[in-house]
């Protein structure tokens, strides 16, 4: 499934606006049409924040999510509350989140809500013309805050029980005529130095084949963004040549934020599926201007055709301020419009 040439795209999340991070934390004083409403409302500013810039592929900004990965774990049976931060004091790291125990059979009869929020974003953007994209996480990543037990001996169990979990939400979300679905992965990317990559690539391909063929799949590779911090090794070479077999339509690369080290690695990488470039650096708070994006795309151009290329922020922009995250986009858009016109497209 080919896209547009030089299309611009998000990868799922975007800035809550600043009534609903109060609001969040005051939630027992709503009643359920309040929030009904509230989700609605906020889902309606991520969408006109991202039609303002001009995206060609548009998310509810994840806006009834916590996180892009820990919401979901609401939906799970068999997992215990979170337990105390191991570490409370110093400064911000992923090491300060704990690990939810196991408590019994992981299993989501009511599904991970992904299919509600689709069809949320398809009643409220449906008639812009815009592609709808919605994001689940990979049954990897869903893992890692997950603590291992006797019934599931270790990450590898725990993602074997979850997959099962994620294809069906799939193929759920295919139903229900969702256009686009990615995949969220960054813990493939981060541990692929020291992990077996072509088992990875084999999770991968069993969890999105009820897709696969059916709508546009895509994924997410990153290195972690946690209050601006990332975790891992940064290289994408360990992943390659295995991940040239991904059953994907799109592979996403963060490249900004990693002054577009290994750039070349998306030559190979166009030959099997179309490259989303990572060009905005959601981790910090310079704004790219409209000819620093004309840049960085002419220099991808010099490893893959037009054809092949989409081009999105580094990550979700979910930890970036609004404002940000507004000119940010604005400008991506406008310097893929700069060289489409260069090219004539």
């Amino acid at each position: 499934m080919t896209s547009a040439p030089l299309r611009t795209s998000v990868i799922g999340s975007y800035p809550f606006p600043g009534w609903l991070e109060f609001a969040s934390q005051h939630l027992a004083e709503f009643g359920s049409a309040d929030l009904a409403e509230m989700q609605d409302d906020a889902a309606r500013a991520a969408i006109g924040d991202q039609l303002d810039a001009g995206l060609d592929v548009i998310t509810d900004g994840e806006q009834t999510r916590f996180d892009f990965n820990l919401s979901f774990y609401g939906f799970i049976e068999g997992i215990a509350l979170e337990p105390a931060s191991p570490r409370r004091f110093g400064p911000p790291a992923h090491d300060q989140r704990g690990k939810h125990a196991i408590v019994g059979e992981l299993r989501a009869p009511r599904g991970l809500g992904a299919v509600e929020e689709f069809q949320r974003l398809q009643r409220l953007a449906g008639g812009t013309g815009r592609r709808l994209k919605v994001s689940v996480p990979g049954p990897y990543t869903l893992s890692g805050r997950l603590a291992p037990n006797t019934q599931y001996a270790d990450r590898y169990a725990i993602t074997e029980a979850l997959l099962p979990i994620v294809r069906k939400e799939i193929d759920d979300l295919v139903k229900a005529g969702c256009e686009e679905i990615c995949v969220d992965e960054p813990s493939m990317s981060c541990y692929g130095f020291r992990e077996d990559t072509r088992r990875f690539v084999d999770l991968f391909n069993r969890t999105v084949e009820a897709g696969h063929g059916r709508t546009r799949i895509c994924t997410h590779l990153c290195f972690g963004n946690f209050k601006g911090h990332p975790v891992g090794f940064r290289k994408y070479a360990p992943l390659f040549p295995a991940f040239l077999d991904l059953h994907a339509d799109e592979v996403h690369v963060e490249m900004a934020n990693r002054e577009y080290a290994e750039l070349e690695v998306i030559k190979p990488m166009a030959e099997r599926y179309d490259v989303a470039v990572g060009i905005i650096d959601v981790k910090s708070y310079y704004i790219e201007s409209v000819a620093n994006v004309a840049d960085a795309i002419r220099a991808c151009l010099k490893h893959a055709p037009a054809d092949r290329l989409v081009f999105a922020p580094d990550c979700g922009l979910s930890q970036t301020a609004r404002w940000a995250a507004k000119q940010k986009l604005a400008n991506m858009v406008e310097g893929a419009r700069v060289v489409r016109k260069e090219l004539g497209l």
